[in-house]
């Protein structure tokens, strides 16, 4: 401890309130230089944070009860038979031309690319992202009418997941849909709800569009917030639940050691001067 700055106080000064008078000095610095930071400086973990007044995405069709649609990244489990389905023969697993009767066991998966096309027997590359599942069965089934006799095409999604962040450190989840036509609330529930630091008026729903990301604001704080709760989600969505921040918590926590640094600095001074009087 410098002596030459604890003389600047008068000398007949208590000890003990001389020590709490710097203590006092130096915790205002502190303080504000902690009020002067950005959160970057409390909370470096802060993620997907958007600017006040952020324009979010205003299409409204997100809130109708949607199907999924295929998009880059997925693998769908793909098949096709012959004669619509009657004679159960599946086309994708024959070795040679001629037919079995017999339902082939056999998971045929095929990835997306990014590009959103699929390598298909027969048709090769085919474009599918976009489309929904019942869509991409259509599709298909017109362009294998060229080849096969009244083809019945099943077409199932088997890797499409969400990402989940609930509000709290340390709790972010990865969520297969199981189901094509998953909803945000179901989700929600699944990763265990918003935490109890979440604010549940305050969601980011992120979600790739054409190579851009729409973010969407959803507040299901209230009972109108349903609405929000039936978006059927697509596979790669991330949904954000904005942590509450406890200021006053994280000053503490990253005040506390350099307080008790000083305050053990300060008290052997504050003894030394003392021991000199």
């Amino acid at each position: 401890m410098d002596l030459q700055f604890l003389s600047t106080f008068n000398p007949s000064y208590h000890p003990i309130k001389l020590y709490a008078r710097i203590m006092k000095r130096i915790l205002i610095f502190i303080v504000g230089i902690a009020c002067l930071s950005s959160c970057k400086l409390l909370v470096p973990s802060l993620m997907l944070k958007t600017p006040k007044n952020y324009q979010y995405a205003k299409d409204s069709s997100i809130y109708k009860a949607n199907e999924y649609k295929i998009s880059a990244n997925d693998v769908i489990d793909f098949r096709i038979y012959a004669n619509g389905g009657f004679r159960l023969t599946d086309v994708t697993t024959q070795q040679n031309s001629s037919f079995s009767n017999a339902a082939s066991t056999t998971v045929n998966n095929y990835p997306v690319d990014f590009e959103g096309n699929v390598k298909l027997p027969v048709l090769g590359k085919t474009h599918l992202a976009g489309l929904t599942i019942s869509e991409a069965e259509l599709a298909l089934e017109e362009k294998y009418a060229l080849y096969y006799n009244s083809p019945f095409v099943i077409v199932k999604v088997t890797s499409n997941r969400v990402f989940v962040f609930p509000g709290v450190a340390g709790q972010a989840r990865v969520v297969p849909l199981t189901y094509q036509n998953t909803t945000l609330m179901e989700v929600l529930a699944n990763s265990g709800g918003v935490a109890t630091d979440g604010k549940a008026y305050d969601i980011k729903l992120i979600r790739k569009n054409n190579g851009k990301s729409d973010v969407y604001h959803v507040d299901l704080s209230t009972i109108e917030g349903l609405k929000f709760a039936n978006i059927v989600l697509q596979g790669g969505d991330i949904i954000y639940v904005e942590p509450r921040l406890r200021f006053a918590v994280l000053l503490a926590n990253e005040l506390n050691p350099i307080l008790t640094l000083f305050s053990t600095v300060l008290l052997a001074g504050t003894t030394i001067l003392l021991l000199k009087h």
